[in-house]
């Protein structure tokens, strides 16, 4: 192997100050919980955490931009776009897992510890939480229902979910299609599948925001209602930011077509953030079904 065909980046100030910032992150996230969980405000945690987030933010463009300009400048060889795209692959595998997580504690909870508190099996423990306990899910009692009530409701599957499946699987189909024309090179059509992706994609958190104000205001479906209450917010909150994520993505995939950047044989940023879509794409599908429907 030629010194030509191997990178070797040259020494960079981002990975440290990206830690950093992930510690300020870190440090005021857990500062706030800790401070919410003892009502004692964490005014210190937020603001810890709206600074870590900002540097976060800044470290990111600027280094993600440094990245570019050595792209562009073609100081990457083919082992370079081999380690980004194996890079790119654990990343969306990390986030599989992450979602699996929350994933299996609906499963469990649904399939062993509902059927265990209705008396199911040796762990059974019927007749022991509150007197007419329903051991069905969702659970729609709370063991302290003066306090935490449980939801009223649930969220109509038929009604804004289906409309964000919708609105989602269509976006998977236009960066598909945009995809496809950096192939062929015609940017302009390149350009305007990339916007109705985007379009699609902020139109979804519009709607989940709509669909959350509904849970809130007429169903009191909150993260205090239960462990459905949880569940819910968690898995479709964890997504909704993704997807704000993605869309940010996209918005900056779109504004470096437009610059010229990408080539039709080697795009691979682009591929990168059409990746991660679908990822968010699929997610979804799993939410609709085993949140919503089943």
């Amino acid at each position: 192997m030629t010194s030509q065909s191997y990178y070797v980046p040259a020494q960079s100030r981002w990975p440290i100050l990206a830690s950093i910032a992930l510690f300020l992150m870190a440090f005021g996230a857990g500062s706030l919980i800790n401070a919410m969980s003892a009502d004692t405000g964490g005014g210190s945690g937020l603001i810890m955490l709206l600074l870590g987030s900002l540097c976060m933010g800044l470290i990111l463009t600027g280094w993600f931009g440094h990245v570019i300009d050595e792209s562009r400048q073609g100081l990457y060889s083919d082992q370079m776009d081999r380690s980004f795209r194996w890079g790119m692959s654990w990343f969306i595998f990390s986030e599989v897992m992450f979602f699996a997580a929350f994933f299996g504690t609906l499963f469990y909870v649904r399939t062993l510890a509902v059927p265990w508190l209705g008396g199911e099996g040796d762990k059974g423990v019927s007749n022991m939480l509150w007197q007419d306990f329903s051991a069905s899910w969702p659970l729609m009692q709370t063991p302290d229902m003066d306090a935490f009530p449980g939801p009223a409701g649930l969220i109509d599957p038929w009604h804004l979910p289906l409309l964000n499946t919708l609105l989602l699987v269509t976006s998977s189909v236009t960066v598909t299609i945009a995809h496809y024309r950096l192939k062929q090179d015609r940017r302009s059509q390149v350009i305007g599948w990339l916007a109705l992706t985007i379009a699609l994609g902020f139109a979804f958190i519009v709607f989940q925001a709509l669909e959350y104000a509904e849970a809130y205001d007429e169903l009191g479906l909150t993260l205090h209602a239960g462990i459905y209450g949880a569940t819910f917010f968690i898995l479709t909150g964890f997504h909704g930011m993704h997807v704000t994520l993605g869309a940010l993505m996209l918005v900056i995939i779109m504004l470096r077509v437009i610059r010229g950047h990408f080539e039709p044989d080697h795009h691979f940023g682009f591929e990168a953030v059409s990746w991660y879509w679908h990822f968010v794409d699929v997610v979804w599908i799993g939410l609709f079904l085993f949140v919503y429907l089943i």
